[in-house]
């Protein structure tokens, strides 16, 4: 049977997809552009948006395991509705497709804590999805390390710009990064678990100031002076990371307002199942650095190769 995945486009989509066809899996993928993906040859793409019923099940036909890798980014105030109703409509498209298996993957988060905002449409989503007649597979993840992810591309340019930084009080909180690569390895693992929710972190659990000096020692630069301001609010902050790097504002926001909540993993029974060797801090900070020198190299020779 194939396996179907869903925001395939997305940072860690991109890379589940190669990833399952080297372990023999038929791969199917759910994009809303068709012409434009650019992922392996070998895949086969159908063309829809779960947003709109009617345009996206055919997706599910004959499939026997799906990732749901879909959610909204950017701040906005219609986000909750749309995570929501996409939810639903794959949900609904999934169990009337006969669906045995949905993969979700969602984050990290006290359930007694006041979440973000995001957290809790991540947590929302995450109900709609046990709702159908499939097998529900969740992992919670905190800051995922690596080359696209924009959490992390935040703190390699704060870290490569900013010495000195005012931050909010939140940057004192824990957190449990870990590396896309054993992301994908939980991911790929996952047609081997019973349903239920598991929650996946790294073998480092650090603050966020911790996280910043520690990336900036592996990028060979001096660890910044951190400075936290207790009335900093996100809104200023993620303004304020919109003026000193390129990462969206409406996409700061989201990822600032994470902070606010200490995001480790409380429950380890993901060991009892996948005993997967975890990637350490410093060497994902490595690996996403190198990628991004290899890309930003290849990008500029293209570059210079156009004009």
């Amino acid at each position: 049977m194939t396996v179907l995945v869903t925001g395939a486009t997305g940072f860690v989509g991109s890379r589940l997809v190669p990833a399952l066809l080297d372990e023999g899996h038929d791969v199917r993928v759910l994009v809303r552009d068709g012409d434009a993906y650019e992922g392996p040859d070998a895949v086969e793409v159908v063309e829809g948006d779960v947003l709109y019923v009617g345009q996206f099940e055919q997706a599910f036909e004959d499939i026997s395991t799906a990732y749901y890798l879909i959610h909204s980014m950017k701040a906005g105030a219609d986000f909750e509705a749309r995570d929501r109703q996409a939810a639903r409509n794959v949900a609904r498209a999934a169990s009337e497709a006969g669906l045995e298996q949905l993969v979700y993957l969602g984050g990290l988060g006290e359930e007694g804590d006041t979440l973000s905002d995001h957290l809790q449409s991540r947590r929302e989503v995450e109900t709609i999805l046990a709702e159908g007649t499939y097998d529900l597979v969740t992992f919670r993840a905190a800051i995922i390390v690596g080359h696209g992810s924009a959490g992390f591309e935040m703190v390699r340019q704060l870290i490569r710009r900013l010495p000195v930084m005012t931050t909010p009080r939140w940057v004192r909180n824990e957190c449990q990064p870990i590396a896309v690569s054993d992301v994908i390895a939980y991911l790929c693992a996952a047609q081997s678990l019973p349903p239920g929710t598991y929650e996946i972190g790294g073998p480092d659990v650090l603050t966020y100031a911790e996280m910043l000096r520690r990336t900036a020692s592996v990028s060979g630069k001096r660890p910044p002076i951190i400075i936290p301001v207790p009335l900093l609010s996100p809104q200023l902050s993620s303004y304020w990371v919109g003026l000193v790097t390129n990462v969206d504002w409406r996409v700061a926001r989201p990822l600032i307002d994470g902070l606010a909540n200490p995001v480790i993993v409380r429950d380890d029974r993901i060991t009892d199942h996948i005993p997967l060797e975890l990637t350490p801090f410093d060497e994902a900070v490595e690996r996403a650095l190198a990628e991004y020198r290899t890309r930003d190299t290849a990008g500029r020779r293209t570059n210079q190769q156009v004009k």
